[in-house]
């Protein structure tokens, strides 16, 4: 079971791991980010990713903080890694038949699991870090363990899965949704298909044992030929066709409203102080669509009490009821009990969420996009570094913010 008492579920833990990172945020990061030195000894990096993905803490106020400690110069590799992930959302939200097709993808793998015994006790000795491959074992007992894991262990996690143990990168994929305290369909997804070669195609990443032991300082030192360092990436289909990016809907206060607050955005002050009066808020908490398996119990507890949480905080803001629901049924009965007319929520990202609330029916759902990925969202049409270049005029826009 993961044990998450790193990562407490409070945005004052929140805001404390931030304030405790800032000093480091700038040249020293820079410098340092690559090294993963294991479990508590994480200095080089941030880890307030667990709560950047819920919005606990949410992008912009991480970019205010940062840069008004350091210069934009300084704080650029920083900069960019709180971009990536808001890259990779706007991606797939313009792509989102790219998870559709890995969640049908993990369908038939999981089938194949069941039916070659080969690839069932690959796929078992990788989960329970029993493969005999020393770095990759103590990563995998990691995750399970901390929910957490360091960026460069987690490229190299994902390249020894997919090019050294010959596994199918949708169950790695999945096993990373499954224990991950940060993780969330778009930037777990594609940072797969990128290690493997699909989403840059034809570029993929390998793992080699001379990166291994410099960026561990010679905690792991894989033996030659223990890693496969000269495998070819994987081929796949196309990207489809990008769809426009979402615009958000108009919000109108005056209408009797059910607000719906959901572990994708847990920094709902935005709309609560906008002027709407809900009569009730639903805790969505979906049950399904992350993974067909179970998610670790851990992680599970880990995102139900920053729900709780925030409502606990909010709950002057939310209405005389609130209640936990699971599906796109119980919101509507909820909605039509409290005589909402419309059901009001953050625009909640590809995912499960996403998939409840598509599923509503009988009372419209007002999705308001925040102003951040409004306008951030429609650059990542193509890859990273074509969208990296419109950064700068993104973070003057940020509300707030003063940059050096």
């Amino acid at each position: 079971m993961t044990d998450c008492a790193a990562f407490p579920a409070r945005r004052a833990a929140a805001l404390e791991a931030l304030q405790g990172f800032l000093p480091r945020a700038g040249r020293q990061y820079a410098a340092q980010r690559n090294f993963d030195r294991g479990p508590g000894r994480q200095t080089g990096v941030s880890q307030i990713s667990p709560y950047l993905r819920h919005r606990v803490l949410t992008e912009e106020e991480v970019l205010r903080a940062v840069l008004g400690r350091h210069s934009e110069q300084a704080a650029a590799k920083f900069v960019q890694e709180v971009f990536w992930r808001t890259y990779w959302k706007g991606w797939l939200e313009m792509r989102p038949e790219v998870w559709r097709a890995y969640q049908a993808g993990l369908l038939r793998r999981l089938d194949e699991v069941q039916s070659a015994a080969g690839v069932r006790a690959r796929w078992e000795a990788a989960c329970s870090g029993e493969t005999g491959l020393a770095c990759f074992d103590a990563w995998a007992r990691e995750l399970a363990t901390t929910g957490y894991l360091h960026n460069h262990a987690r490229m190299w996690f994902a390249s020894i899965w997919i090019f050294t143990l010959r596994l199918p990168w949708e169950l790695g994929a999945d096993f990373f949704l499954r224990h991950l305290l940060d993780g969330d369909p778009a930037s777990n997804t594609l940072s797969w298909r990128w290690v493997a070669g699909l989403q840059t195609q034809g570029k993929h990443y390998l793992a080699r044992p001379g990166n291994i032991a410099k960026y561990t300082e010679g905690r792991f030192c894989p033996a030659p030929g223990e890693l496969d360092t000269g495998a070819a990436p994987l081929a796949g289909p196309p990207h489809p066709e990008r769809r426009p990016p979402p615009e958000g809907d108009t919000l109108d206060t005056a209408v009797r409203s059910l607000f719906v607050l959901h572990e994708d955005d847990l920094s709902p002050g935005w709309v609560l102080e906008s002027g709407l009066t809900p009569v009730g808020t639903a805790l969505l908490r979906p049950r399904d669509g992350l993974t067909p398996l179970h998610p670790s119990p851990g992680v599970t507890a880990f995102r139900d009490a920053l729900v709780q949480e925030t409502a606990d905080r909010w709950r002057a803001r939310l209405g005389d009821a609130v209640e936990s629901v699971a599906s796109a049924d119980a919101l509507t009965r909820m909605a039509t009990r409290l005589g909402a007319v419309q059901i009001v929520t953050c625009h909640a990202p590809v995912g499960p969420v996403a998939d409840v609330l598509d599923r509503v029916s009988g009372v419209p759902v007002v999705r308001l996009l925040r102003p951040y990925d409004a306008r951030a969202w429609p650059h990542a049409t193509a890859g990273f570094f074509k969208f990296k270049a419109q950064i700068p005029l993104l973070l003057r826009a940020i509300e707030g913010l003063r940059l050096a």
